[in-house]
C-alpha cells in the first residue's frame, strides 16, 4: 500500500474514532442530563416528582424510588469519573494521529469546526456558563 492511499485510511481511521467518541460522548451527556433533571433532589415538581405523582405512590414507595435513583446516579457519577481518564486518552491519542496527517492549517480548521482549541479533552464548550 502506497502512503497516500495509507494516509487516506488513517484519516478514515481517525474521523470513524471521532465519530464513536463523540457518540459515547453524548450518550454521557445525556447520561448526566437525565440525572440532573430527574434526580430527586433536582428541586420544583420536574419530570421525577411528576412520574411518582402519577404512579400513585405510597410514601413509603417514595422514599424507596427516591433512593434508588439517588443510588442510581451516584453510581453513574462515579462511572463517569472513573472513565473519564481513558476518554481523555483517547481523544489525546486521537488528535496526535490526527496532527501527525494534518498540515498546521487543516489541524487549525479542524480545532475551529470542532469547538477543542484551548479546552481540555472530553469537556463541554461552554459560553457564559451555559453548553
Amino acid at each position: 500500500m502506497d502512503s497516500s492511499a495509507r494516509s487516506k485510511w488513517q484519516v478514515r481511521l481517525a474521523v470513524l474514532i471521532l465519530f464513536v467518541v463523540g457518540f459515547m460522548a453524548g450518550a454521557l451527556a445525556m447520561n448526566i442530563y437525565r440525572a440532573r433533571h430527574w434526580s430527586p433532589g433536582a428541586g420544583g415538581r420536574g419530570g421525577f416528582e411528576q412520574m411518582l405523582d402519577k404512579l400513585n405512590l405510597t410514601q413509603d414507595q417514595r422514599t424507596q424510588v427516591g433512593e434508588i435513583f439517588e443510588d442510581a446516579r451516584k453510581q453513574l457519577g462515579d462511572l463517569r469519573r472513573d472513565s473519564e481518564p481513558k476518554f481523555r486518552e483517547v481523544r489525546k491519542s486521537t488528535d496526535e494521529r490526527l496532527q501527525s496527517v494534518l498540515t498546521p492549517e487543516q489541524w487549525e480548521k479542524f480545532q475551529q469546526m470542532t469547538n477543542r482549541r484551548g479546552r481540555p479533552y472530553g469537556m463541554p464548550r461552554r459560553e457564559g456558563g451555559q453548553r
